[in-house]
């Protein structure tokens, strides 16, 4: 049966960027500190490497987007050049980052709000904090962004004021600490290590970039390199100012002192008091905020897999607001277990947070050097030069080493949630295979328990029937044996249906012998796959598809093509959500 679809509202630019914003942005509240502790007064040109490497992955983001605008952002892009598994791998390490933003961001929201109310006790706000954002998205992206738009601009003016006031200290009270702090002694012995280990941190300050990748589907025509755009200019700007700023007022000795609250300590000694609590109210915001950009990525990522057949189809009910709400809660359910898993002390899920970032950046960076090689006719409206997006890559592997090397117990901690991750998704793609073990295994083992051994196999069976007896269609141009012969292996590697549709378009002077006569071979080649041959007179594009799925029942996530090319009447995304599999 199919469902309804529920038409959503896009998102504007401003909507788009201040969801993904909201994360991105908040980094100056902590990535400051931290990459002046390891960098010291280079830290200011750390940060300015990573806007480098953030510039470059504009273009990747772009050409990838462009290329394939649907959500899962590295899922999606390793789905359509890849393996399910590689994808599924992705998928992971993303939702892992997401779990590990939610749950930080909170708590150290509820942090700041303590410094203001004592008697707060941090871990309840912190699961108040986690249901509020949780209701917000059950209501729907629209609800999401109208409270995300009023958080960010809160936050970019607040910062705003604060690099104002720093600057009039500055000109008022003379250079003085700055050259104080420029002639200490580098604490890791050399300036290259001193970048080094800054920009390893600092690369921590870019998280929320890869998220509108996810939830690119909800945005308008023409929003996404918008988006990226912002979110570039934000970092690139206020993360080395603000850097250049605290080295200039606040003594480095004091940095640590001061690294969970810098940026108020800097308000209060710029400003006043008054100005440190605007900056602790909207540190809460902010990091709030960075919750809320956690329950929109994930959602469109989860909903992307469960269409995939990754996740159970429980996950696809949808609320009256075309909220994934099944989706959410569960979510909420992950990331509650893990704050009382932790008992309120984060700094271990930092090590996931900072290390399932970092693997997806490269992944995402991985899929767009296969997206060049495999699918070379797809068309797209920007193109990032090879040499930059292997230097990017680069740039990110020496980060995620380099956090390795700061905190080599925060890397077996990401393991810990990693391995557990990858075994849940392991189970789920092979979940075929395991019901037929289970099968075998009743049969052996409970002889004498016959009737509920019948009983049982009857349900599997039927479980495993139904999983088996979805179709897949792919259209062919009447491809040569050889495109052929590789779809048909794509098919039988990875997805477990029984069932295969060749679907040719034809023309009226076209003669398909040939083509018949390559699918005779290949169906006896291929004795596990039940192959179709269905000729269709008409013109191929979506129209042709909304019928074929209707008359068919087959959604559209389960009909492939082969990579179009630039003489191709419609973009990927006109498509309905058509795979590229060639």
């Amino acid at each position: 049966m199919l469902m309804k679809e529920i038409v959503h509202k896009k998102l504007n630019q401003l909507q788009a960027t201040a969801i993904c914003g909201n994360d991105i942005s908040s980094s100056c509240l902590y990535v400051s500190a931290l990459t002046i502790l390891y960098a010291g007064q280079y830290a200011w040109i750390s940060l300015l490497i990573v806007a480098v490497v953030l510039f470059l992955f504009r273009k990747i983001y772009a050409e990838v987007v462009g290329a394939i605008p649907l959500n899962g952002g590295a899922y999606n892009v390793l789905l359509n050049t890849s393996t399910k598994r590689l994808a599924s791998l992705a998928a992971t390490l993303t939702v892992l980052s997401y779990m590990a933003t939610a749950v930080i961001s909170a708590s150290e929201g509820m942090h700041y709000l303590h410094g203001i109310f004592e008697s707060l006790n941090v871990t309840i706000a912190t699961v108040v904090v986690l249901i509020l954002f949780t209701g917000l998205a059950i209501l729907g992206i629209g609800e999401s962004a109208f409270v995300a738009v009023i958080i960010f601009m809160t936050h970019i003016g607040t910062l705003a004021l604060l690099v104002l006031a720093s600057i009039w200290f500055v000109l008022t009270h003379g250079l003085d600490t700055f050259h104080i702090n420029w002639q200490t002694p580098i604490a890791s012995g050399s300036i290259q290590t001193a970048l080094f280990l800054g920009f390893s941190a600092a690369m921590l300050g870019i998280s929320g970039f890869e998220s509108s990748a996810n939830f690119v589907e909800e945005q308008e025509q023409g929003v996404f390199s918008k988006t990226l755009r912002n979110m570039w200019g934000i970092v690139s700007f206020f993360n080395p100012v603000i850097a250049i700023l605290l080295i200039s007022v606040i003594p480095l000795t004091e940095v640590g002192k001061n690294k969970e609250s810098l940026l108020a300590h800097l308000g209060e000694t710029t400003g006043g008091s008054w100005l440190a609590w605007l900056i602790s109210i909207d540190a809460v915001m902010v990091l709030c905020g960075a919750v809320l950009t956690s329950f929109v990525g994930v959602s469109g990522l989860l909903n992307r897999m469960t269409l995939d057949r990754i996740l159970p189809n429980y996950f696809l009910k949808q609320n009256k607001r075309g909220s994934h709400y099944r989706i959410v809660l569960s979510f909420l359910i992950l990331c509650l277990s893990v704050l009382f898993a932790t008992n309120g002390h984060l700094e271990s899920l930092a090590g996931v947070y900072t290390f399932s970032f970092l693997a997806v950046m490269a992944l995402f960076g991985i899929g767009n050097l296969l997206l060049k090689y495999k699918r070379r006719k797809l068309p797209r409206p920007e193109r990032a030069k090879g040499i930059a997006v292997v230097t990017a890559v680069a740039f990110v592997i020496a980060a995620f080493f380099g956090n390795m090397f700061l905190n080599i117990n925060s890397f077996y901690t990401f393991l810990k949630y990693m391995i557990p991750a990858l075994i849940f998704i392991g189970i789920m793609l092979n979940r075929v295979t395991l019901i037929r073990l289970l099968i075998e295994a009743l049969e052996y083992f409970y002889q004498p328990l016959r009737k509920m051994v019948i009983l049982s196999n009857r349900y599997l069976e039927k479980l495993s029937s139904e999983i088996n007896s979805q179709e897949f269609v792919f259209f062919t141009k009447g491809d040569d044996i050889t495109i052929l012969n590789k779809v048909l292996q794509y098919v039988e590697d990875n997805e477990t249906t029984k069932k295969l549709k060749i679907v040719h378009v034809k023309k009226d002077t076209v003669d398909n012998e040939a083509l018949k006569k390559d699918l005779e071979v290949l169906d006896r080649a291929y004795g596990g796959l039940d192959i179709e041959y269905i000729e269709i007179d008409g013109v191929f594009g979506p129209e042709m598809i909304d019928e074929l799925s209707q008359k068919w029942n087959i959604p559209k996530n389960f009909m492939f093509i082969a990579s179009p090319g630039n003489k191709f009447s419609y973009r990927v995304a006109d498509l309905g959500g058509v795979r590229l599999i060639m």
